[in-house]
C-alpha cells in the first residue's frame, strides 16, 4: 500500500457540510430566487389564501389507473375536478389502501396536490411519508417529492419574512440564498450586517468561512480569514461539530498533523454520527505515522458509509501499516468491490438517460 492520499479539504468539507451538488442545483433553481424575493418583499405580499395556495406539483405527473374502489374513485374525480376539501379525507384513506398500488400511489400524489392548494402542511408530509415509504424511489413520487417539498419550503421561508423581518434568521436565509445563487459577496455582506446587529447569533461566523472556502476565485488569504471566523465562531458556540471540522481539514491541508488531529477529534466526540469528521481523523493519523490510533476511527466510518470505496482505501493503508495483513487484504476487496459498484452506477444511469421514454 502506498502513502494515503489527502484529498483536498474543500472536497471534504462540501459534501456533509454544504448542500451536495445536485440538491443544491436542484434547491437553487426550484426557489433561492425566490426566498430572495420574499426576503425583500415579504412585507408588500398579503398572505395566501388557504383555500388557494398555488401548487409547484406538476399536474401530469398522475397516471391514470384503471381499477379504482369506489371509493378511490370519488377521492380522484372530486380532486381532478378541483374539489380539494371533499376530496382530501377520502384522499388520505385511499393513500393508505394497498390492495391496489396503482389506485394508492394516484391518490397519494394528488393527496399531495390538495393538501398544498388548501396549505395543510402537515398533511402533505404525512402524504409523502406514505409515498416515499410504499414507491421507494420511485422517480415519480421523487420527482412529485421535490416539488413538494420547495413549496413547503418556499411557505415557511413567506412566514419567517412576514413575521419576523427583522429577525437575524430571516436575514440569514437571505444570505444562504444568496450563497446558492453564487452571489458570495452580497452573501458576505449580509452575514456582516447580521454581526452588527446580533453579535452573538449562532452559526454565522462559520458561514463567513463557508464563504471563504467555497467562492470559485478564492483569495489568496482564504484559508486563513476561514481559520479566524471558524476560532471565533468555536468561542460563541463550543460544541459546533462543523467549525471544528473545517480547522481540521485545513490543518490537514497544511500538514499540520497535530492540529487536525485535535480538531477533527474534537469533532467526533460533538457529533458521534459525523462520518467524515472520522475519515479525516483517521487519514490524519496515517500522516502522522500514528497507524493505531488510525484504525479504531477508520473502523467507525466504513461501518457508517460502507458504499464509499475511500473508507475502506485509508483503512486498507493503516492495516497493512500495522502489520494487519488479512484484513488488509479485506479492506482492499472491499475498496475494489465499492468503486467498481460506483461504476456501474454511472454506467445505469448514463445508459438510463440515454434510452427514450416509452410512450404513455
Amino acid at each position: 500500500m502506498g502513502q494515503a492520499s489527502t484529498p483536498p479539504a474543500l472536497f471534504l468539507f462540501m459534501r456533509p457540510l454544504f448542500m451536495r451538488s445536485m440538491v443544491q442545483h436542484i434547491f437553487a433553481f426550484l426557489f433561492a430566487p425566490l426566498l430572495f424575493a420574499v426576503a425583500t418583499r415579504a412585507q408588500a405580499r398579503p398572505p395566501a389564501s388557504s383555500a388557494s395556495a398555488p401548487s409547484s406539483v406538476p399536474k401530469t405527473s398522475v397516471r391514470t389507473a384503471p381499477d379504482l374502489s369506489a371509493s378511490s374513485q370519488k377521492a380522484v374525480s372530486l380532486a381532478e375536478n378541483g374539489r380539494c376539501k371533499e376530496a382530501l379525507p377520502l384522499l388520505k384513506i385511499a393513500s393508505q389502501e394497498r390492495s391496489d398500488k396503482d389506485a394508492q400511489r394516484k391518490a397519494g400524489i394528488l393527496g399531495v396536490r390538495c393538501a398544498l392548494s388548501l396549505d395543510q402542511r402537515s398533511a402533505v408530509g404525512e402524504f409523502l411519508a406514505i409515498l416515499n415509504r410504499e414507491f421507494h424511489n420511485d422517480p415519480e413520487v421523487l420527482y412529485v417529492s421535490v416539488h413538494a417539498y420547495s413549496d413547503l419550503a418556499t411557505r415557511t421561508a413567506m412566514d419567517l419574512a412576514q413575521s419576523a423581518p427583522s429577525s437575524y434568521q430571516a436575514r440569514e436565509l437571505n444570505a444562504e440564498s444568496l450563497e446558492m445563487q453564487g452571489k458570495w459577496d452580497d452573501a458576505a455582506k449580509e452575514y456582516q450586517e447580521i454581526l452588527k446587529q446580533f453579535p452573538h447569533a449562532p452559526g454565522v461566523h462559520f458561514r463567513m468561512a463557508r464563504i471563504y472556502l467555497s467562492k470559485p476565485d478564492p483569495e489568496a488569504d482564504a484559508s486563513e480569514k476561514a481559520r479566524k471566523e471558524l476560532q471565533m465562531e468555536l468561542e460563541r458556540d463550543p460544541k459546533n461539530a462543523g467549525a471544528e471540522y473545517l480547522l481540521g481539514e485545513l490543518a490537514r491541508e497544511a500538514a499540520q498533523w497535530d492540529e487536525a488531529i485535535n480538531h477533527l477529534s474534537r469533532a467526533t466526540k460533538v457529533d458521534p454520527t459525523f462520518a467524515d469528521a472520522f475519515l479525516g481523523l483517521g487519514m490524519s493519523c496515517i500522516s502522522a505515522r500514528q497507524i493505531a490510533e488510525a484504525i479504531p476511527p477508520l473502523e467507525a466510518y466504513v461501518k457508517m458509509q460502507p458504499a464509499n470505496p475511500a473508507g475502506h482505501y485509508h483503512l486498507a493503508v493503516a492495516y497493512s501499516r500495522a502489520g494487519r495483513t488479512e484484513d488488509a487484504k479485506r479492506e482492499a476487496a472491499l475498496q475494489k468491490a465499492a468503486a467498481e459498484k460506483i461504476e456501474r452506477e454511472k454506467q445505469k444511469t448514463a445508459d438510463a438517460a440515454q434510452k427514450p421514454e416509452p410512450p404513455q
